[in-house]
């Protein structure tokens, strides 16, 4: 099978692009050849098919005059439309599979994907598809459902991308393009949620997505190496140095509790002005992937997500599982689906100091018996719910039944 992979990055940005790259190589090792599409950047992976990729700024790096400039592509990308195009012409690809799309090549792609008469298959990995700022939070990072009923301004009156009224009138104004010109639930075959509270929260928002969509939670590469439960003696997090991940209720916390030692791994808008500005019992590492990472997470006692957005299926947890470390993790979004309490780790109120005090309290005086017993547990939970081989045959099966409907 000819399968066009769909996403606004070619290199590992953050945890979609993460899924991204595991999915084309879970298709690729079944024998299946995975076509991509994607925008240009020095950063990206090499592949054959750079030739079709778009020209397109990173638009949050970019000044205003940028931004004003690149407005009507950042809504609908006519380049993107025709490389798009000329792709399938020349490949002829059986179905396809969008990531992110949004900011960049824009709906344009769906009209060229219907005339081709293309299956089309969405990885949903955050809720760009009912919230113009795609987290449910304002521009102070209050949780904010205001846009549910269409009127995408409450976008721009309270400032929801980060308090940037820029930002924020071009998601509003391609929210609005979007649902009066390309409704992307009506050019797109089957919505694959991450979680079982992304699907709900999207029905919520619009019925039509019920008959539309199914839950496959994200994987993870088998690991290169067996890894022996071991409780280690510091605190670890991976991801985006951002507002949105509950940093500062992190750092807040570990102040509090200068006996507990804490590594952050990552990078993103606050890292530099944290590193600077940080409790001594906190070291930020910077970037890490691969080998070095696993350690990082293999020497930990436990993983902390301390989110304060509604996050899918964080690959944070999915990692950490894999290798048997327990995760401490906000209650909220889908990361109370992914964290059995007190056996794969434990679960705090989110933005509360004092209960991820606790909790951390707590899980650091746990006996030596009871630690291994949540560490097999985690590594359970993985190999049940995130193995390389279920997640390759249930995405096939979505993949056939598309293509199965389509009219074509």
């Amino acid at each position: 099978m000819k399968i066009l992979q769909i996403n606004k990055y070619f290199y590992k940005k953050g945890g979609a692009e993460t899924v991204f790259f595991n999915t084309i190589h879970l298709l690729e090792q079944h024998g299946h050849t995975v076509i991509p599409f994607s925008l240009r950047n020095s950063k990206n992976e090499p592949t054959p098919y750079a030739s079709y990729f778009v020209n397109y700024p990173e638009l949050s790096e970019s000044s205003v005059l940028q931004k004003i400039k690149y407005l009507p592509a950042f809504i609908y990308n006519r380049e993107a439309a025709w490389r798009l195009e000329k792709l399938i012409q020349q490949e002829r690809p059986d179905i396809a599979h969008i990531h992110l799309m949004f900011n960049s090549l824009s709906v344009s792609i769906l009209p060229v994907l219907r005339k081709y008469r293309i299956p089309v298959i969405m990885s949903v990995h955050d809720y760009r598809l009912v919230c113009p700022a795609y987290t449910f939070t304002d521009g102070q990072r209050n949780f904010c459902e205001r846009c549910k009923d269409g009127h995408f301004y409450h976008c721009i009156t309270h400032k929801c991308s980060n308090g940037n009224l820029i930002n924020s009138i071009m998601l509003s104004l391609d929210s609005y393009f979007r649902a009066n010109f390309y409704p992307p639930i009506e050019y797109i075959d089957r919505f694959i949620f991450v979680s079982q509270f992304s699907m709900r929260k999207h029905i919520e928002v619009e019925p039509r997505f019920a008959k539309k969509c199914t839950y496959l939670y994200n994987f993870t590469p088998d690991l290169p190496r067996e890894y022996h439960p071991s409780k280690g003696d510091y605190l670890f997090f991976f991801g985006r140095i951002s507002e949105e991940k509950g940093i500062y209720t992190l750092l807040e916390a570990i102040k509090r509790m200068p006996n507990i030692q804490l590594k952050l791994a990552g990078t993103g808008p606050l890292l530099e002005q944290l590193k600077t500005n940080c409790p001594p019992n906190a070291e930020f590492l910077g970037f890490k992937q691969g080998e070095e990472l696993r350690e990082l997470i293999h020497n930990a006692s436990f993983v902390v997500v301390p989110s304060e957005c509604y996050e899918n299926n964080p690959m944070t947890i999915i990692e950490s599982y894999m290798i048997g470390t327990p995760v401490i993790g906000s209650h909220l979004g889908g990361i109370p689906e992914l964290i059995i309490e007190s056996d794969t780790g434990f679960t705090f109120d989110p933005k509360s100091v004092d209960q991820l005090c606790a909790t951390i309290q707590k899980a650091f005086t746990i006996s030596e018996t009871d630690y291994l017993r949540m560490s097999e547990n985690a590594r359970q939970f993985a190999k049940d719910n995130f193995s390389e081989e279920s997640h390759f045959q249930k995405l096939i099966k979505n993949y056939q039944y598309i293509i199965n409907h389509n009219p074509a």
